[in-house]
């Protein structure tokens, strides 16, 4: 069994019979609970939304103070590069303006400047004097470079036509990340020579470094390539490809926002280092930000469908039983309006019936005496030829009489309205009092009688006669339903705290299942012409008069249960 099948509200699977029922109440369900559901969803559906706006528009607002810091920590860092780019060509350039080229070609003079350099400034590694040849007339560093040529070297053109130079960062022989600096001199006579120095990174790596940022940040510098000239946390080592998307465009600051391999955005902020190849590079992950965020996101998603499935169950129990309540008390109006109007055909059919049972009484008497008295006469007659022919056709007719008789009687017990006589009744008594008017047919019949009494069974307060009647009926009728040694079993057993019930089983023919809704119309018979359809309708009717209830089961070729429950005390 499904789970729709254990919640299914009684009232659904009922087909619209406009005899029994006013109401779609399946249609009325759907409306009503839609209707509830709809009220109470869509303001938690809008307030949500509401929310998720609010936290999205404080979210962008936070972010976009993010990418401000950003923005003024990679302008002021780019800046502070600048700056140590230009100071050092500028050192450069004034001593190659205040020494001559003999004077910078002497190798004790070119050993002090370098030695100057690195006390000052920190980071050469090396000097070299190039004529306008491109051969290194002098050189102070680690390395015997002197006459080495470059004027094939793209460095050695550009700094001759531009007249300064700032490399990218390279490895060298000793496999140390470096860059070189070069300035230009020209001379009066056209001649020029170039000042090259060689510096290392490090001085640049404590640059970026002095940002001073988050665990979850990462700073770094990058050519116009991609290629790190810094070393990064997560993004590669130096002179590797940068694991990030090469960015549209380097030639200004800028901050933007890219998704990364977690799918989480990071804030990219980047600036063109002035007179360098250099692109300095913050990329920065929102992590409190965003678990905030998230928090708060995942914590209004669970309430609102919290909300929603607490509003579906309410709704979904609020409907159905308040549709179940209508439902009822419709049930419960059809079954006043047909008990009204089973009441209001008996009471016809009871004044119908004394009038016609009075009309009839008085011919059939005449009858009965006329065909008594033909008895007589041809019975004195033993020698007549048709004697034996007239004798079976007054039987006939005599036993006929005695049948409108008994239907008249019970046409009269049936218009009567005998005031109930209470008394304390033994309902095991009762109904072996009932066995002894019908115990000679059973008998004959070798109908099988059974009379189960549970223990501690109270006796009731009901009137006795007519619980006889009632008895008697139900009983009489299983007698005619079962075929020779066929079985009737009766039990009698306490219902409830206030109930006694009378069961009356038999395995006869059993009762069709369209005729069961019908058994108790007056006049209705299964039995045809054997039958007069009242008995069962006045059993009905003095069961209901005595505050009980009379239920009947049935199953065709199998038998019948009568069951009759009575109050243990009188009502009213």
């Amino acid at each position: 069994m499904g789970l729709w099948q254990k919640i299914k509200p009684p009232f659904w699977d009922r087909q619209g019979d406009p005899g029994t029922q006013s109401l779609n109440y399946r249609r009325l369900w759907k409306s009503t609970f839609g209707a509830a559901v709809a009220v109470s969803v869509v303001p938690l559906l809008l307030m949500t939304a509401i929310t998720f706006y609010q936290f999205e528009q404080q979210y962008r607002l936070q972010l976009g103070d993010i990418v401000g810091q950003v923005h003024r920590l990679i302008s002021n860092t780019r800046l502070q590069l600048g700056f140590f780019l230009q100071e050092r060509q500028a050192a450069l350039s004034y001593i190659v303006l205040e020494n001559s080229f003999e004077q910078l070609g002497d190798p004790a003079q070119l050993g002090q400047i370098f030695f100057n350099l690195k006390k000052s400034f920190g980071g050469f590694i090396d000097i070299g004097l190039i004529d306008s040849q491109g051969v290194q007339r002098a050189y102070v560093g680690p390395y015997s470079l002197e006459g080495h040529v470059y004027k094939d070297e793209d460095w050695y053109k550009e700094v001759a036509l531009r007249g300064t130079y700032v490399s990218e960062v390279f490895l060298g022989h000793r496999q140390v990340p470096h860059f070189v600096i070069a300035v230009k001199h020209e001379l009066p006579d056209g001649r020029f020579h170039v000042l090259r120095a060689t510096i290392n990174t490090a001085r640049i790596n404590d640059i970026v470094a002095a940002m001073n940022i988050q665990p979850s940040s990462d700073a770094f510098i990058v050519n116009k390539d991609g290629v790190l000239q810094t070393s990064s946390r997560v993004h590669g080592q130096v002179l590797e490809k940068m694991r990030l998307p090469l960015l549209p465009s380097y030639h200004q600051t800028d901050v933007v926002q890219i998704p990364g391999n977690g799918g989480q955005p990071l804030v990219v902020g980047f600036a063109r280092v002035e007179g360098a190849p250099f692109v300095l590079t913050l990329v920065k992950q929102p992590d409190a930000l965003l678990e905030k965020w998230s928090f708060l996101r995942l914590n209004v998603l669970f309430l609102a469908l919290a909300s929603v499935l607490a509003i579906l169950v309410v709704s979904f129990k609020g409907t159905t039983s308040l549709v179940t309540r209508l439902y009822q008390a419709d049930q419960k109006r059809v079954a006043v309006l047909h008990e009204i109007e089973y009441t209001s055909k008996l009471a016809s059919i009871g004044r119908l019936a004394a009038g016609v049972a009075h009309e009839i009484n008085n011919p059939i008497a005449i009858i009965n005496e006329k065909a008594g008295l033909l008895k007589d006469i041809i019975s004195s007659r033993p020698d007549d030829p048709q004697r034996d022919k007239f004798l079976n056709v007054i039987a006939s007719i005599l036993a006929s009489v005695k049948r409108v008789s008994a239907i008249t009687h019970r046409l009269l017990g049936f218009a009567r309205h005998l005031d109930v006589s209470y008394e304390i009744i033994q309902l095991d008594k009762l109904v072996r009092e009932v066995l002894d008017f019908l115990g000679k047919e059973a008998e004959h019949r070798n109908v099988d009688i059974t009379v189960r009494m549970d223990d501690n069974v109270p006796p009731i307060e009901s009137d006795r006669g007519q619980l006889q009647q009632v008895f008697l009926n139900i009983i009489n009728n299983s007698l005619a339903a079962v075929s020779d040694g066929g079985e009737v079993n009766i039990a009698v057993a306490q219902s409830g705290p206030d109930m006694v019930a009378v069961s009356i089983s038999d395995n006869g023919v059993g009762i069709p299942s369209a005729n069961v809704k019908r058994i108790f119309e007056p006049f209705f018979s299964t039995r045809g012409a054997k039958g007069t359809g009242l008995g069962l309708s006045i059993t009905y009717g003095i069961v209901q008069k005595l505050g009980g209830q009379i239920e009947v089961e049935s199953q065709e070729g199998e038998g019948t249960t009568f069951t009759v429950t009575l109050p243990i005390r009188r009502q009213g």
